[in-house]
């Protein structure tokens, strides 16, 4: 277990997804420049109850670290960055001896699971993902170009449950399986919901009728 910097958001983040951030609260200036000078991450956790700005908000038990890969110095201490997350994490202990939230933590990786199973459910969920992506494409809410599926299943399941469109709240119950298996299960589930979903939105479209919110063409 170690310490590190909690950074409480309205967003779930995922190993080796990038996230922006633009700080321009005290505490969280003070954070960073810390994170800054000692090379160490932070925690990113959703915020389970509270305000983002502000302080008091209580967050969920489990996240994932960050590390800062690039800033931007704005006026006034004030910073645009880029971090990447790394590792699942748990909170064990929040502190509260700081100006910024901070917490005990311990790492909390995916269980191992076998080569076979493990391709298996990759394999299964790749086509739904790959047709999720085509039709967030051709309706412009996503650039098919800047979106590149990595072949390691679990990167792969990480990234697949980063690009779903859905709430916050509903994302975070993704970070808690045990396995990439049970997380893939978990996503083909969801990603099967979706399109569902979006194939009702564009039937009107397709039968010739009004257009609705996503366009094949």
């Amino acid at each position: 277990m170690f310490e590190i910097p909690l950074f409480p958001l309205h967003t779930v983040l995922f190993p080796g997804m990038p996230l922006t951030l633009h700080i321009f609260e005290e505490r969280y200036k003070q954070m960073i420049q810390l994170c800054l000078r000692q090379h160490m991450p932070f925690g990113v956790v959703l915020i389970r109850r509270g305000p983002e700005v502000g302080g008091g908000a209580e967050p969920h038990a489990i996240g994932c670290t960050a590390r800062v890969t690039h800033v931007q110095p704005l006026e006034d201490g004030r910073m645009n960055l880029l971090a990447v997350g790394q590792d699942r994490m748990r909170i064990v202990e929040l502190k509260h001896d700081k100006p910024y939230p901070a917490g005990l933590v311990e790492l909390w990786p995916l269980a191992a699971a076998g080569a076979g199973q493990l391709a298996a459910a990759s394999e299964q969920l790749r086509p739904l993902v790959l047709r999720y992506l085509h039709i967030l494409g051709s309706a412009g809410q996503i650039d098919l170009k800047a979106v590149r599926l990595p072949d390691d299943p679990q990167a792969f399941a990480f990234l697949a449950a980063s690009l779903l469109q859905i709430p916050p709240e509903k994302k975070q119950t993704l970070l808690h399986h045990q396995d990439t298996p049970q997380l893939c299960a978990a996503l083909h589930a969801l990603y099967r919901e979706e399109l569902s979903v979006l194939k009702a939105l564009l039937r009107p479209q397709e039968d010739g009728g009004q257009a609705g919110p996503f366009s094949l063409n």
